[in-house]
């Protein structure tokens, strides 16, 4: 082709769809099974809504040593940074993390919990980091008593005295 001249390519497709057609849609209800029968266990409900995952077991720096209710967490030890750490803690739980993504590499957010009064528990702090589950509506969580995934207005229910701090941190 001599040099300044375009080649230029036509595509002439049939026409197609021409005349009027009835589409008939119905949308996905929001109420899921899991909704109707409150099953906490399950990612199918509250589908318009964020959920937190809580798991059931001793957790670090509790005084008595007795299971409760808290997020999936691990000391940091020698991991090169703290998201590692979170991811780390995350996989004890689900195993592959193929399924999750942590947003950003900082934490969203931290707190400090101070020494009892006996003085036999050190302050800890804790941070948060935010992670999304993808493209799954189950995951095999071991190494906890039991698990929940809860809304934020729940969460605020196994919570109440963190209520003003998860209330800043976590966006509805």
């Amino acid at each position: 082709m001599p040099h300044g001249q375009l080649a230029q390519l036509h595509l002439n497709f049939p026409c197609r769809g021409t005349g009027d057609y009835q589409i008939d849609y119905k949308p996905a209800p929001r109420i899921s099974e899991a909704d109707k029968t409150n099953d906490q266990r399950s990612l199918q409900r509250a589908l318009d809504r964020r959920l937190y995952l809580l798991v059931h077991g001793t957790t670090h720096g509790s005084d008595s040593g007795k299971p409760v209710w808290h997020f999936p967490e691990k000391v940091y030890e020698s991991e090169e940074t703290l998201r590692k750490c979170a991811e780390s803690a995350l996989e004890s739980l689900i195993g592959d993390l193929s399924h999750t993504y942590f947003v950003g590499n900082a934490p969203m957010g931290h707190m400090v919990i101070q020494p009892t009064e006996d003085k036999k528990t050190p302050s800890i702090k804790r941070f948060f980091f935010k992670s999304q589950v993808i493209a799954v509506n189950k995951f095999d969580i071991k190494k906890c008593d039991d698990f929940v995934w809860v809304t934020k207005d729940e969460l605020l229910e196994y919570f109440p005295e963190q209520g003003e701090f998860l209330n800043k941190m976590i966006i509805s």
